[in-house]
């Protein structure tokens, strides 16, 4: 396991804009207002040949005055519990106030090597306000600006001079198989990750729009590694009031381009809503293996044929992602939630799959002699042979003589004989339609 540096301090300390400085691309939220980052961001860096995890923390209060903000500061003291080092972060421009005193004292009780950094120090002039933060008892504060980079080396070379020797020959350990759970506002996104992981990871809440960073989660299960991305609610564009929101949602756009597999979670209480088919339309742009994972299963009334006419509405309501499977769970009870890993696993494959150039003429072949290519405009289409020419989605390119004579309900026709022709469940299939001789195409159509 690499080791861990959780980095903590009261609410709009520049918590957020260390981390991105750390791991050099503006990875979580950053705004002038308190109360921004809620959830646990990870990411791996390296630092002089050592390699380990940041983590990205809210601010934490003394006396939160809601849920939300008492679920923020259970997250931080969670960070706290499994961090091999706590970097604390106090503000050099206010001074050391009586929340700086209280986290500082909450951190001396875990026992935790300490390593204190006063930001916003923006001008050398400035550097003198560190001594003021030794009255908090931590140690040698040492003066950084997160914004301008300034004094992160100093404060790097801390950090790894209090964690833990490097073990050696320590292997480097793959990232795994990166799972987006993406889905509208409060169909339980960050319930179905706590269920897959198996602890309260991520903060659940009824109200929407709690979760705004996209958060990596590693979860491992028999023997092999998961990496599962929880991202914000996404909303119609016409409803995406908040700066931190717009960036919330491009963040989850973002998760899914990254990920190799997208669970696209719907509510079983409410059904397939036309966001619902935004979402998994982005999923399917974003060439990705596809889950439909409707979640509150436990919610509904049931009888005995309530399960397959609720698939069978999911798959008529959302029949342009016909390819993915459909699987119906309760975060809450935990009901068939384990069955995902399995079924990502699979679509991973499938994502990934090579397909013989042979048996995909074979098929091609017989696909024309059953149905034979639509004429257009006189002249026929004739389709010479195919060959992958990617993966991740498979992608496949027709040598034909025309381009412009492909019809796209034509090219559907063949992409169902594919399907029924390999294992292509959970994954888009992609078509480039090439000419075969570019000069006598150009002719014809003359």
């Amino acid at each position: 396991m690499l080791p861990v540096v959780a980095i903590v301090g009261r609410p709009n300390v520049g918590k957020s804009t260390l981390f991105n400085r750390l791991v050099g691309e503006r990875w979580a939220i950053v705004d002038d207002r308190p109360g921004i980052t809620r959830d646990r961001l990870y990411r791996e860096i390296e630092w002089l040949n050592r390699r380990l995890v940041v983590v990205d923390t809210g601010g934490i209060e003394p006396y939160p005055a809601d849920e939300i903000g008492k679920n923020v500061r259970a997250q931080a003291e969670l960070a706290i519990d499994e961090a091999d080092v706590v970097l604390f972060v106090v503000d050099g421009q206010t001074g050391p106030l009586a929340d700086d005193v209280d986290v500082a004292e909450k951190l001396r009780r875990s026992g935790k090597p300490i390593v204190l950094a006063v930001n916003k120090i923006d001008h050398p002039k400035h550097l003198e306000r560190r001594y003021d933060f030794y009255a908090l008892g931590l140690g040698e504060p040492y003066g950084i600006s997160a914004a301008h980079g300034t004094g992160i080396g100093e404060l790097m070379d801390a950090v790894l001079a209090a964690l833990p020797p490097a073990p050696e020959g320590a292997p480097r350990e793959e990232e795994g198989l990166r799972i987006a759970i993406v889905g509208r506002p409060n169909v339980g996104k960050s319930s179905l990750l706590n269920a897959l992981a198996g602890e309260e990871r991520a903060i659940v809440s009824p109200v929407p729009g709690t979760t705004r960073d996209a958060v990596d989660t590693v979860v491992e299960r028999a023997g092999e590694r998961f990496v599962l991305v929880d991202t914000a609610g996404i909303r119609r564009r016409g409803r995406i009031y908040e700066r931190a929101e717009k960036y919330s949602v491009l963040r989850a756009e973002l998760a899914m381009r990254r990920a190799d597999v997208v669970f696209v979670v719907l509510d079983a209480t409410v059904g397939v809503v036309e966001q619902d088919k935004h979402i998994a339309g982005a999923a399917e742009r974003a060439g990705r293996g596809l889950l439909l994972v409707v979640n509150k299963w436990d919610l509904v009334d049931k009888d005995d044929k309530t399960y397959d006419r609720f698939v069978k509405t999911v798959r008529e309501e959302l029949d342009f992602v016909a390819y993915a499977p459909v699987e119906i769970v309760s975060a809450r009870t935990g009901q068939r939630v384990g069955r995902l890993f399995d079924l990502a696993r699979q679509v991973a494959e499938n994502h990934a799959l090579r397909l013989p150039t042979s048996r995909l003429n074979d098929v091609l072949q017989e696909a024309i002699a059953l149905t034979p290519p639509p004429s257009r405009g006189g002249a026929p289409l004739r389709i010479k042979y195919a060959t992958q020419v990617g993966t991740k989605p498979p992608t496949i390119a027709l040598f034909v003589n025309d381009p412009e004579r492909l019809h796209f309900s034509y090219a559907r026709y063949l992409e169902n004989r594919f399907r029924e022709a390999f294992p292509l469940t959970g994954t888009p299939l992609r078509f480039v339609i090439k000419p075969s001789d570019p000069a006598r195409a150009r002719s014809e159509r003359s």
